[in-house]
């Protein structure tokens, strides 16, 4: 993994500390018993559930070590309260779009989740709101065509 920022929330670092702690004092150690209880079951050539657990624990090991590059490159996102100038990592933005408003919030990558209107900071849309300040306008290219945003309060 390269050291690039990770960006994140201190909601989304808490739950990045939260799987990682699952998985390595809960998940791991129930299938190291399974491997073992697996192994001691005899011929290890056909024995499905003996592949299956070492498969599964070369899952877990290698999350965990994602993970915990991960929260070596972790930069906490600021709350942003009250009204703000521009828009910034970690502002709720309300933007008007074909006559209705949409709030968003700017977040880093790896928490961006946009069925909770939580857009990356590096997603087109993201991209186009970062610096802009109430009032401001942003044309975005979608499938459809260019959309055209109005910022209408930055938080």
């Amino acid at each position: 993994m390269d050291s690039k920022k990770i960006y994140l929330t201190k909601d989304g670092l808490e739950e990045l500390k939260k799987e990682h702690e699952e998985l390595a004092k809960i998940k791991r150690p129930e299938v190291v018993v399974r491997v073992s209880d697996a192994r001691n079951q005899g011929d290890l050539s056909e024995n499905a559930e003996y592949s299956a657990a070492r498969e599964e624990l070369a899952f877990i090991d290698g999350r965990i070590d994602e993970l915990e590059e991960m929260l070596k490159q972790v930069q906490i996102i600021e709350e942003n309260n009250g009204e703000h100038a521009s828009v910034v990592l970690g502002s709720e933005v309300t933007i008007h779009i074909n006559g209705k408003e949409e709030v968003y919030r700017l977040v880093g990558e790896w928490e961006a989740d946009p069925a909770e209107k939580k857009i990356s900071h590096e997603s087109p849309l993201g991209k186009a709101l970062m610096g802009k300040k109430i009032g401001e306008q942003v044309e975005v290219e979608a499938p459809a065509g260019k959309v055209l945003y109005t910022v209408v309060s930055v938080k």
